[in-house]
């Protein structure tokens, strides 16, 4: 399985000016846009870390994802939350010829936690042998800053701000989270129960 981010985030998405302000950093300086490629860099690496320890996408971007196999016959479990369009499957032959589904033939199981792709049927098109089915989609809470949940833009200003304050340290442990950004974020992790399942 692989999930592809179709398209990059604008810098002009990213809450620049809104990060200055939680850094308190100076103004009428004459300078002030002169950080900011830098800062967009912190609040992108937060974005990245947050989405991958909750698996949620924060501000909406197309992804394609591809898969070898359907878990069950009638339904796949999306590897992202929220969806709000899915807007192709594709099956791909070994050969590599493609063949687009009719999107008659399924459709989106709206969940902020467990998105699913349905079969409109009682099965989803079958996968051919030795080949792949592409799921293209749009996942995010919306296009812009302030369609996040507030818990979860505090949490990306606090991790990206803890970034730019420890941008230079190197002992700091693999993987290392602030417990403040790790508290806000805790409700939108999806519990794993034994045998890697999902709950």
């Amino acid at each position: 399985m692989m999930l592809i981010e179709e398209t990059t985030l604008r810098d002009a998405a990213l809450p620049v000016e809104e990060f200055k302000a939680h850094l308190r950093l100076g103004t009428s300086f004459g300078q002030e846009s002169a950080q900011d490629e830098v800062l967009a860099g912190f609040l992108r690496a937060a974005m990245a870390a947050i989405e991958a320890r909750t698996g949620k996408v924060l501000m909406s971007r197309p992804f394609a994802w591809t898969l070898n196999f359907w878990r069950d016959r009638d339904r796949q479990l999306l590897p992202v939350a929220p969806i709000s369009v899915l807007s192709r499957v594709v099956l791909t032959a070994r050969d590599g010829t493609q063949e687009e589904v009719d999107p008659a033939a399924y459709w989106l199981e709206r969940d902020g936690q467990r998105p699913f792709l349905r079969a409109a049927g009682s099965a989803l098109p079958t996968i051919p042998p030795g080949g792949s089915a592409l799921v293209g989609f749009e996942a995010g809470y919306g296009p812009g800053w302030t369609d996040l949940p507030p818990d979860l833009r505090q949490a990306m200003l606090l991790l990206a701000a803890h970034y730019y304050e420890y941008r230079d340290e190197t002992s700091l442990s693999e993987g290392c989270m602030p417990f403040g950004v790790s508290s806000l974020i805790e409700r939108y992790k999806l519990v794993r129960l034994g045998s890697g399942a999902l709950r």
